[in-house]
């Protein structure tokens, strides 16, 4: 893929990702709805927050930053441990489609990171419901 083409560049780069990910952290915080979601994560939200920033760089085509801080991603792997089905699934999708609403992340290029962002989610399910 082109990289001025890539959704990383098309949304804005760094400084988007970033706002991006400060918005899902601080809506899984705040929105109740998100309660098993938070409930998941350590109180200090700071290393999830840093780890998805790097992520979501290489993951939506910019500079691979996370691998070699912390290795190869193995996303999946790296999940098993928590109990992953269709709610927590969810919950993880609408804050993240909430985030993108809010960061203005819309249209075409939205709706595609949001299939994006569906399949990997489902991927990541490790319970049958």
């Amino acid at each position: 893929m082109d990289t001025q083409n890539s959704p990383y560049e098309l949304i804005g780069g760094s400084q988007k990702v970033d706002e991006l990910v400060d918005r899902f952290y601080d809506l899984m915080a705040l929105d109740e709805s998100f309660s098993q979601l938070r409930a998941m994560h350590s109180p200090d939200l700071s290393s999830s927050r840093e780890k998805l920033k790097l992520f979501l760089s290489g993951w939506l085509g910019g500079p691979d930053i996370y691998s070699p801080k912390y290795g190869h991603p193995m996303l999946r792997a790296r999940h098993l441990s928590f109990k992953i089905g269709l709610n927590e699934r969810n919950q993880w999708l609408a804050c993240m489609y909430q985030a993108m609403e809010d960061c203005e992340i819309t249209g075409e290029l939205g709706a595609r990171l949001e299939e994006s962002f569906f399949n990997t989610a489902d991927w990541m399910r490790n319970q049958p419901n």
